[in-house]
């Protein structure tokens, strides 16, 4: 008996020290993120935005649109690209055998013609059937191929693309019409020492959209939802910001991030035998330019906003917690050798330990956390006192930086103009440790056991479009 009640106590200490650490480390972040956007936001970047239209500085952008299924939303997503205010780019969608009308609906929305066109194969992908472009909008392109996965898509994207820069954006987005111009700002102003740029996603679920733009910014009636928005401000405006300050991303979302093509294809493109191919290909990229001993940064910057639509019903929710899981877990893998390892210098000692410690096993030390403090309610005496302090602290790590990042959000990009809108998200942010954050928790270890028994199902996303 005193064996396990000394093991008890141990293992809450061993909670109690983990979870200082990691409020630390977001406490630090939470600092540097908003230094951050104290020094941009004092700024005003418009005039500098408007030189950008000029063709002596632009960077012409091919924009990849993987899509499978995506009949609810990938007229209006593409619509909304037509109009965003850029120079030069075009507009690849790849139709990745979808079972539904994606495919005749492009066609017949943007009066698109089959065309002859020779590929460079730089990359490897699954057979494309035919080659679509709009009549009236030459610089709209739809590849129509045989399905093998969002990676494999972007891969046949990527080998049609004809300029130096690539956008890969979700089917069901929807951007600002400022958005590449922000985007592409670093790279042009860096001359090549910026190889890859992410912007802002947050979610369209509740706003007012109309023929691919937003009309206005609102919040959705769903609890579910409301929290994935908090969620998403406070991964965006706290956790990358602080993150890429110093160099040390290893996600630029799959939703809207702008990449060098040479160096994806020096790369090898995008890996398709992985679930989370932005974070393995940004990874890859990290470990490319260690190797190869130069000078290259990834970056993220807050204000280019994509707009994306999210699941409202916790079926769908959870299969894609428990992807995100499994590809996060496949991504540090695939490169375990850069752990510790002096040749990759802070991405080797910092943000590779990060990710293992806090992103992929943090779930499970929090899943027994939740544990400890159920059992304690049992044992009484001292075992109530660590669950009282477990449960604090899970309320700091939880609600109050969800709260700081709504915060955050109220005083720099302000997408939010409603005071309720923030009201609501800030009273919200309160209950996450209460409910949402344990289902997260316990949706991310299923994923963990989804991987121990070998079940690498995708699990299909339910669509409804987000734009009218």
């Amino acid at each position: 008996m005193e064996f396990w009640s000394g093991a008890l106590l141990i293992f809450a200490s061993f909670i109690t020290v983990y979870m200082v650490i990691v409020i630390s480390f977001y406490s630090v972040i939470l600092i540097i993120s908003m230094m951050q956007l104290y020094k941009e936001y004092k700024l005003d970047h418009d005039i500098v935005y408007d030189e950008l239209m000029d063709d002596t500085f632009i960077r012409p952008i091919s924009i990849l649109v993987p899509a499978y299924n995506e009949e609810a939303g990938i007229v209006q997503s593409v619509r909304s690209l037509l109009s965003i205010r850029y120079p030069s780019f075009e507009i690849i969608v790849i139709n990745d055998g979808s079972k539904d009308e994606t495919l005749a609906k492009m066609i017949e929305t943007y009066d698109m013609v089959e065309i002859d066109r020779v590929l460079r194969i730089q990359v490897e992908a699954k057979p494309i059937q035919k080659i679509y472009q709009s009549k009236s909008l030459p610089n709209l392109y739809l590849i129509d191929k045989e399905n093998g996965g969002k990676a494999d898509a972007l891969n046949a994207g990527l080998n049609f693309s004809h300029f130096p820069y690539i956008c890969s954006l979700d089917g069901d987005s929807v951007l600002e019409r400022d958005a590449f111009l922000k985007v592409m700002k670093p790279i042009i102003d860096s001359n090549g020492d910026v190889i890859a740029t992410g912007g802002s996603i947050r979610i369209a679920n509740g706003c007012q959209i109309e023929n691919g733009n937003i009309i206005k910014v609102g919040l959705a009636s769903s609890p579910l939802v409301i929290m994935q928005i908090i969620e998403y401000l406070r991964a965006f405006l706290m956790g990358r910001i602080g993150l890429s300050r110093h160099n040390l991303l290893l996600i630029v979302s799959g939703a809207f991030g702008v990449f060098d093509k040479k160096w994806v294809l020096d790369a090898g493109g995008y890996k398709t035998d992985t679930v989370g191919e932005d974070m393995e290909l940004v990874v890859r990229l990290h470990r490319l330019i260690k190797e190869k001993k130069v000078k290259k940064n990834i970056v993220y910057i807050p204000d280019p906003v994509c707009w994306t639509e999210v699941p409202e019903d916790t079926k769908f929710l959870r299969r894609q917690r428990r992807r995100w899981h499994r590809g996060l877990f496949e991504s540090l893998w695939n490169h375990r050798k850069m752990l510790f390892n002096p040749s990759y210098g802070s991405i080797g000692f910092v943000s590779i330990p990060y990710f293992w410690l806090v992103e992929f096993f943090g779930p499970v030390i929090e899943l027994l956390g939740y544990l400890y403090v159920i059992f304690s309610l049992f044992l009484g005496g001292i075992y109530i006192e660590f669950a009282i302090l477990i449960f604090l602290l899970s309320c700091i790590y939880g609600s109050l930086f969800s709260m700081a990042s709504v915060l955050l959000e109220e005083w720099s990009l302000r997408r939010y103009p409603s005071a309720g809108s923030i009201i609501k998200l800030f009273l919200y942010s309160l209950t996450e440790t209460l409910w949402y954050r344990p289902l997260t928790v316990f949706w991310r270890c299923e994923g963990i056991w989804q991987m121990i028994v070998g079940d690498k199902s995708w699990g299909e996303m339910k669509r409804k479009g987000v734009s009218q």
